[in-house]
């Protein structure tokens, strides 16, 4: 007989008192109704290329702005993030569109930088179990985007997402990102039932993000609608002004004319499924 939720996971697990948690920053909620939509670049490379991208996304309705300031790059000789400057267009952006930020912290002396940045801290599939890491973010009351590892089984990102809300901060999203496989056509496997076996075990949120699973821009609104309609409560998506001149994973980003019609489809299926969608397991 598999141990029950409550047990494995005593933070994180879901039960008769907590079955759904809503993240609230300001204005957004995450978990609620209506799925959120995140979008961005994958690396924030100059002034125009943000704040082109940003306008767009605010425009479709999108909420939240990603953008990595510092990335985590196979090659120790890719483009590795503006740092600090990225940091400071980010809080520009805001300030003109109103959109919330999304940027990932990789390193623990970077926290305390980033906080005075960010909305939300993304763990990347890297760090997923970089324990002090996690407990760092833990002890931040900024809400923490948790992203699946590129190896990691549903009960070992639970126990991770557990080493954050044991820390303090009760604000965590999960977020599948895909998962390695034996083939070679996408960059990841997105693991779409994650998504309702989340909502199964877990009161926590939990979002697809369809860019990093796939590698190719073709691929990712088919799998960001059937995220929504398996039940994920929002999409992470990358967009660029200029794809085949992005510094990173431009491969993977979304014109800005496919997000508009990416973020039209998305609120479609939002408002023709409603809130229980994926309760399949419930």
């Amino acid at each position: 007989m598999s141990q029950p939720a409550r047990e494995l996971y005593p933070l994180v697990g879901r039960n008769k008192e907590l079955e759904k948690s809503v993240i609230q920053i300001d204005r957004v909620k995450i978990g609620d109704s209506k799925p959120v939509i995140m979008a961005g670049p994958c690396a924030v490379e100059s002034k125009e290329q943000l704040f082109t991208t940003a306008k767009v996304v605010a425009e479709a309705g999108g909420e939240i702005l990603r953008g990595g300031a510092y990335k985590p790059r196979t090659s120790p000789y890719s483009f590795q993030g503006l740092g600090k400057e990225g940091l400071e267009l980010l809080k520009e952006v805001k300030q003109e569109t109103g959109l919330l930020v999304v940027t990932e912290v990789m390193d623990l002396r970077d926290i305390q930088l980033i906080t005075k940045y960010a909305d939300i801290l993304q763990i990347g599939s890297r760090n997923m179990q970089n324990y002090p890491l996690l407990r760092e973010v833990g002890k931040t009351k900024v809400p923490v985007l948790l992203k699946r590892g590129m190896n990691a089984t549903i009960k070992e990102w639970l126990l991770a997402a557990e080493y954050i809300l044991e820390a303090g901060n009760k604000k965590v999203i999960l977020c599948e990102r895909g998962v390695r496989g034996f083939q070679e056509y996408t960059r990841n496997i997105l693991d779409i039932s994650a998504v309702p076996v989340i909502r199964h075990l877990s009161h926590l949120p939990i979002i697809i993000d369809p860019s990093h699973a796939t590698g190719h821009k073709r691929l990712v609104a088919p799998l960001a609608k059937a995220g929504i309609v398996a039940g994920a409560d929002g999409v992470m998506v990358e967009v660029h002004p200029n794809p085949d001149q992005a510094l990173c994973d431009g491969e993977q980003s979304l014109t800005l004319d496919g997000f508009k019609e990416l973020a039209g489809e998305i609120n479609f299926l939002a408002e023709s499924f409603g809130k229980e969608v994926g309760d399949v397991l419930s």
